[in-house]
């Protein structure tokens, strides 16, 4: 996915564009290209992971009060990505005969998505159709 790299900004359906803030080193949303706002989401969620106080890995130890609220944002920001691939490179991903291998890890994604009510519906708006698609096809 070599055009991933190049874009300019992550756009997603609907021309949603994405700015990137993570709150503690980049306080303010800068705009970035796509893959820099990868790069960021992938670093940031990487580091929430191995954050003993976020995802503690003993028995016993609790998770912090506002783990759900944590977990929404990481699953929202990971959501902007599929939407970005879906709008800005679906043709790339068709020619790979990848398709039907990114329908799956979305479908897997929405389905935990909605188990665990992570993403609000108002989010979900720039996947909206593809989302409805799959249930019409009784995928959901």
């Amino acid at each position: 996915m070599s055009g991933f790299l190049c874009c300019v900004t992550l756009i997603s359906l609907c021309r949603f564009e994405y700015h990137w803030a993570d709150g503690v080193n980049i306080k303010k949303p800068i705009k970035c290209s796509a893959s820099e706002y990868v790069e960021h989401l992938m670093t940031w969620v990487q580091n929430q992971l191995d954050d003993e106080k976020i995802f503690p890995s003993r028995v016993g130890v609790p998770f912090p009060k506002d783990f759900r609220e944590r977990v929404k944002q990481i699953f929202r920001r990971l959501f902007r990505v599929y939407g970005h691939i879906y709008h800005s490179h679906l043709d790339q991903v068709i020619s790979l005969d990848a398709e039907p291998h990114l329908n799956t890890c979305f479908k897997h994604f929405i389905f935990f998505v909605r188990e665990f009510q992570l993403i609000d519906k108002k989010e979900l708006v720039p996947l909206q159709e593809l989302i409805l698609s799959f249930r019409i096809s009784n995928i959901f």
